[in-house]
């Protein structure tokens, strides 16, 4: 189900700059990739591979799936740039191996891959533009396919569950709270949840976002945006 052009005035308006598009656009796939580490523990969902890669696919499939085209390219684009402003830049920051997370290039070509294989003819420019190799290409629809397959179900189970489970949105960021508000409540209404499922957006002393397992809570940090907004004067215009 898309998004009404209604739900969309936050990111959507003309009058918004683009650096709060790029600031939006990067708070809703950061809190995708976290609500997914949410429903992996809170459904005990059986992963076979890497936790963080399966919470990257989901966020890219609520990124292609749920909005309106033009709204979820733009999308896809800041998301792309949020993970890496240059993925050919592997000197940008150091890379940890031994992390739970892929390397930021190679999680901003399955991005821009599973997006691309999302709607293949609609969005080859948004592979060429972004710099998706030809032998990555052919196999973006298969790989879209088998994302769609894994997570769809978990979708559709959640929005025909009789649960009475919501996410609830609590905090003092306005800023975030501002961004996240009409999203939380649109999926509260597109799902039900097996449990409630608190978003904290407070100060972590980090730039960070995180699902703690123990507490099953989700936390979007205070420093998250001021980091983007110093992320997006690396973007290139």
């Amino acid at each position: 189900m898309q998004h009404l052009a209604a739900a969309l005035a936050l990111v959507a308006s003309p009058a918004l700059a683009d650096e709060d598009r790029f600031v939006a656009s990067n708070t809703y796939a950061t809190f995708y990739h976290e609500l997914a580490h949410a429903l992996i523990d809170t459904l005990e969902l059986p992963i076979f591979g890497q936790e963080e890669d399966a919470a990257d696919v989901l966020s890219v499939l609520k990124i292609s799936e749920t909005w309106e085209e033009d709204r979820a390219v733009a999308m896809a684009y800041d998301a792309a740039f949020g993970f890496t402003v240059d993925p050919e830049d592997v000197d940008r920051e150091e890379v940890y191996f031994w992390g739970v997370h892929g390397p930021d290039p190679q999680r901003y070509y399955n991005l821009v891959c599973l997006f691309y294989g999302g709607n293949p003819d609609e969005r080859e420019d948004v592979a060429e533009e972004l710099g998706l190799p030809e032998e990555r290409l052919e196999t973006c629809p298969e790989e879209f396919d088998q994302a769609l397959n894994s997570w769809g179900s978990v979708l559709e189970e959640l929005s025909e569950s009789d649960e009475q489970g919501d996410l609830v949105l609590v905090g003092n960021d306005q800023a975030q709270l501002d961004i996240l508000g009409d999203e939380i409540a649109w999926l509260n209404e597109e799902y039900s949840f097996p449990q409630d499922i608190k978003i904290h957006v407070e100060g972590c002393g980090e730039a960070n976002a995180f699902y703690d397992t123990f507490r099953q809570e989700i936390t979007m940090c205070s420093e998250y945006l001021p980091y983007l907004r110093e992320l997006w004067q690396e973007v290139p215009s």
